[in-house]
C-alpha cells in the first residue's frame, strides 16, 4: 500500500471555555430560570454594610448555607429601616451572578422582618408594586380645592368617623354641602362596597372627596390595602383625601390618595378653611372691590375730561354745546350706574359681613372665652396636646392680645378613637 493510501491521525483538542465565557453561560442559566427571578428567602443577616454609593451588602445564612445579597441604592432609598446582624429577614429579589468574582448573589429590592407576619409581607410587596407603576408618584399629587363647595364622603354609616367628620364640617365651614356614599370598611365585603361608593361619587359634581374610617390593626384596615380599593383611589377625577386609622395607622390608599391625613377629623379640616379666617379674608375683599370701584370712577371721570377738552379745541360753539350737554347726560347715567352698581355690591358685602358675623369667634371671645395661640407660628392652640411647659403663648380676648408662657400641663383626658 502506498504511502498516500495510509490513514492519517489528528490530534483533537478538546472543547474549553475562557473563564468569561463559562461565567456568562452560568449567569444567563440562572437569569433564564423564572423561579429564581422572583424568589422569596429566609434567613440571619451577617455582614450588613451600607456603601458610601448608598448600595447595601449583606449575607443572609442558615446552618447549611450562605447567600451574598445586594440591594442597590434606588431599593434601599424605600426601606423604613435598616436591618442589624443577627436579625432574621425575609428578602426578595433575583438571583444573578457577578462575574468579576465569580459568584452567584440575591439581587434584592425588598426585605422584611421575618417577624412581622404574611399580611405584612403582602402589604410591602404590594406597596413596591403599585409603587413601580407610579401609582404613588409624587407629580400624581393634586392641591386640594380651598374653598369647596361640595364634598363627597366614603365610610360605614356606623362608623364613629362618620360623626367626627360632620361634626368637624360644621363647626368650620357650615356652608359646605355633603354627599355621603356608605360603604363597609372592614371585612370581605368591604373592598368592592368602597370600590362601588367611590365611583358613585365620581359621576357627582363634587370638589373633593374624604375616604375616612377609624383605628383598628392591621386586619381591621386590610380592605384599604386592597388593590382594587387602591387602583379606584387613585382613579379619582377630583383631590381625594384619605383619613384612615389613627396617626401610626398606614394604608396603601394613603400613598395613592391627593392627601394622607393622620385620622378622620383631621381629613374634614384638611379641606375646610376656617371660618373665622374666611370672615376676614372677604372682608378684605369687600374693601379691595369698593376701592376698585372707585378708581374706575375715577378714571371714567378722567376719560370724559379729557373728551370734553378735546371737543372744545375741534368742535365749532353748536355742536361744542351739544357736546357738552351730551356728556353732562352720559355722565350722569353713568354715575348712576356705577352708583347703583356700586351700592349693590356693598349690600352684597354687608349681607356676607352680617352672615359671617353671626359665627364670628370673637363673639364667643366677648362672652368670656379666650383664644390661645403659639407665639411662633400664630396658629390656634385647639388641643392640649399642642402645648408643652415653658412655650410661650399669645392669649387673645376680643378686646386685646397678652404674651403668655405655660408653666405646667395637666394630664389630657383621654378620648375615643
Amino acid at each position: 500500500m502506498s504511502s498516500s493510501a495510509q490513514p492519517s491521525l489528528f490530534a483533537l483538542e478538546p472543547t474549553h471555555y475562557s473563564v468569561s465565557q463559562l461565567t456568562a453561560r452560568i449567569k444567563t442559566l440562572l437569569e433564564q430560570d423564572v423561579l429564581l427571578q422572583s424568589v422569596w428567602v429566609e434567613g440571619e443577616v451577617s455582614n450588613f454594610t451600607r456603601a458610601g454609593s448608598g448600595h447595601l451588602y449583606f449575607t443572609l445564612k442558615d446552618a447549611g448555607a450562605q447567600l451574598a445579597c445586594v440591594m442597590w441604592r434606588s431599593q434601599a432609598q424605600r426601606l423604613r429601616y435598616l436591618p442589624k446582624d443577627g436579625e432574621r429577614l425575609f428578602v426578595h429579589g433575583a438571583i444573578g451572578v457577578y462575574e468579576a468574582s465569580g459568584k452567584y448573589q440575591l439581587y434584592a429590592d425588598f426585605l422584611q422582618p421575618a417577624g412581622r407576619g404574611a399580611l405584612s409581607l403582602e402589604f410591602e410587596r404590594l406597596k413596591a408594586r403599585l409603587e413601580a407603576e407610579g401609582l404613588f408618584a409624587a407629580e400624581r399629587k393634586r392641591p386640594l380645592p380651598s374653598f369647596p363647595q361640595r364634598i363627597g364622603l366614603v365610610t360605614s354609616r356606623d362608623a364613629a368617623a362618620l360623626r367626627d367628620v360632620l361634626q368637624t364640617l360644621r363647626r368650620r365651614y357650615p356652608l359646605i354641602e355633603v354627599l355621603f356614599a356608605p360603604s363597609a370598611v372592614q371585612g370581605e365585603e368591604a373592598p368592592p362596597q368602597l370600590v362601588a361608593a367611590l365611583r358613585l361619587l365620581y359621576t357627582q359634581p363634587v370638589d373633593v372627596i374624604l375616604l375616612v374610617r377609624g383605628g383598628g390593626s392591621l386586619e381591621d384596615l386590610w380592605a384599604f390595602n386592597d388593590e382594587r380599593v387602591v387602583r379606584a383611589v387613585a382613579a379619582s377625577p377630583v383631590p381625594l383625601v384619605s383619613g384612615v386609622g389613627h396617626e401610626t395607622d398606614f394604608t396603601l390608599c394613603d400613598f395613592a390618595a391627593d392627601q394622607r391625613a393622620p385620622t378622620p377629623t383631621a381629613a374634614a379640616e384638611l379641606v375646610t378653611p376656617d371660618r373665622g379666617e374666611l370672615a376676614v379674608w372677604l372682608l378684605d375683599r369687600g374693601a379691595r372691590l369698593e376701592q376698585a370701584w372707585q378708581r374706575m370712577l375715577q378714571q371714567k371721570w378722567q376719560a370724559l375730561e379729557r373728551a370734553d377738552r378735546h371737543l372744545r379745541l375741534l368742535s365749532p360753539q353748536r355742536q361744542q354745546e351739544r357736546a357738552r350737554q351730551w356728556l353732562d347726560e352720559l355722565s350722569e347715567r353713568q354715575e348712576r350706574a356705577i352708583g347703583q352698581q356700586l351700592a349693590r355690591r356693598r349690600e352684597q358685602v354687608m349681607a356676607l359681613a352680617q352672615r359671617l358675623e353671626a359665627l364670628n369667634p370673637r363673639a364667643v371671645l366677648r362672652r368670656g372665652y379666650t383664644l390661645v395661640r403659639d407665639a411662633q407660628t400664630q396658629r390656634p392652640m385647639t388641643s392640649i396636646t399642642q402645648a408643652a411647659t415653658g412655650q410661650q403663648v399669645r392669649l387673645v380676648w376680643h378686646d386685646g392680645v397678652a404674651a403668655a408662657e405655660i408653666v405646667h400641663l395637666d394630664e389630657p383626658e383621654s378620648t375615643g378613637g
